[in-house]
């Protein structure tokens, strides 16, 4: 096992497996559609197939694998309609989000927003998707967290992490990464003036650009 691998390497096997097949989609190593080579997976990881398979129903669960019997486990591959439905479902939550953590915004807030932007911007300008598609969901995060409600929170959560793999996908095209920090930009302002109601006009852009970069970016099936 390599030297990353055991830095990253959270207390039990199975969080260890999961930390490290979230890595492997979010980067794109395995992308939507593709196998999940159990034993391959399992040797390289120098794991049992036990913490394996825990971890994969886990993501099964999230929607982020999806199990075929007498196949195996792949990679979820959505169509335009999910992922449609996906960012419209976001659309409706994180707005509300928006407005109720509106209610709470001040200095500390403020700041942790721009030294997540910061992160956005140095990572975007390096190339680092993996460490670009982390401080984006610090940014969008911090602000839905601050809605103090966390079933809310738990949901879009879990919105999220069924696009991973398709979001590191849009993250790899240089006028993407531009665009999301131009789009951050445009929030951060919004918020600091105290105008909620642009900031979630903008977030509404922000996530419309998103699915319409990435029928462009992956081969996704036509709606209908």
């Amino acid at each position: 096992m390599s030297g990353a691998l055991q830095r990253r390497r959270p207390p039990t096997a199975q969080q260890f497996v999961l930390a490290e097949l979230r890595h492997a989609i979010t980067t794109g190593e395995l992308r939507p559609g593709r196998p999940i080579r159990q034993d391959a997976l399992a040797a390289r990881l120098d794991v049992s197939r036990v913490p394996l398979r825990e971890a994969l129903k886990i993501l099964e669960g999230e929607g982020l694998v999806v199990h075929h019997a007498h196949r195996g486990y792949y990679v979820t591959e959505l169509s335009l309609d999910d992922l449609r439905e996906i960012y419209r479902l976001r659309e409706i939550l994180e707005a509300e989000a928006v407005r109720e953590a509106a209610a709470h915004l001040g200095p500390e807030l403020l700041g942790v927003l721009e030294e997540a932007q910061e992160e956005v911007e140095r990572t975007g300008a390096s190339g680092d998707v993996t460490a670009m598609a982390a401080a984006n969901r610090r940014f969008h995060f911090a602000l839905i967290e601050a809605s103090r409600m966390p079933r809310l929170v738990r949901l879009i959560g879990t919105l999220w992490d069924s696009t991973d793999a398709y979001r590191s996908l849009y993250y790899t095209q240089g006028p993407n990464r531009e665009r999301v920090v131009h789009e951050h930009r445009g929030v951060l302002d919004a918020l600091r003036a105290g105008d909620t109601e642009t900031a979630v006009r903008l977030l509404d852009e922000h996530r419309a650009h998103a699915v319409a970069a990435l029928r462009n970016v992956i081969d996704l099936a036509p709606p209908g």
